[in-house]
């Protein structure tokens, strides 16, 4: 019995037989969204590598059918969550990130076009023959945020607070040492 989401069918197939496939997979699973959280793991040190990245669960559910009255639009709807491993681009640590999709898609030829469908975004298909599995992959990989961040600024060490010899809080002031430079410089010019 095959795999629903590899399989490769038409949008109008898909859409026809009200095609619902239970998304339950590992990162591993997504060839491209694993090379992508690896080359960004790169950037921590051998031993902070965290261990099973590859493991973690990606589950949802992809719903197949036709949008508007006249059912002749195939489009996909649902949902799909995953945490990945990613590196703080303000401290360079070992982060974790919540990603969410939720598609409400036509699927679409490069030669159609439909209008009255504002609630949905449209997904051109390169061929006549998809496969849900790389719909799933794609958006998770365009949910990925550019430069990953700590939300809170008492996780990212670039950040939080710090504490002196003497018990008091000081800020982490990574550029603290490139003001003073500039300040001297201006004081005494070579």
């Amino acid at each position: 019995m095959g795999n629903p989401l590899q399989d490769q069918c038409t949008a109008i197939e898909l859409a026809s037989s009200g095609q619902v496939i239970e998304i339950s997979n590992k990162i591993s699973y997504f060839d491209g969204l694993s090379s992508i959280i690896e080359a960004d793991l790169t950037a921590l040190s051998p031993d902070k590598m965290p261990a099973g990245w590859r493991d973690r669960d990606v589950h949802g559910e992809l719903q197949f059918g036709f949008a508007g009255i006249e059912a002749r639009v195939p489009m996909v709807t649902g949902s799909a969550t995953v945490i990945v491993d990613a590196v703080c681009q303000r401290c360079l640590e070992l982060m974790q990130l919540e990603i969410q999709i939720e598609p409400k898609l036509l699927l679409l030829s490069s030669e159609q076009s439909v209008d009255g469908y504002d609630e949905f975004e449209v997904w051109e298909l390169a061929e006549t023959e998809l496969r849900p599995q790389d719909i799933v992959e794609e958006l998770l990989i365009m949910a990925l945020p550019l430069s990953a961040m700590h939300n809170k600024t008492a996780d990212c060490k670039a950040l939080s607070s710090s504490v002196d010899d003497e018990g008091r809080e000081e800020l982490v002031r990574p550029f603290a040492t490139l003001r003073s430079q500039m300040i001297q410089n201006e004081k005494d010019p070579i």
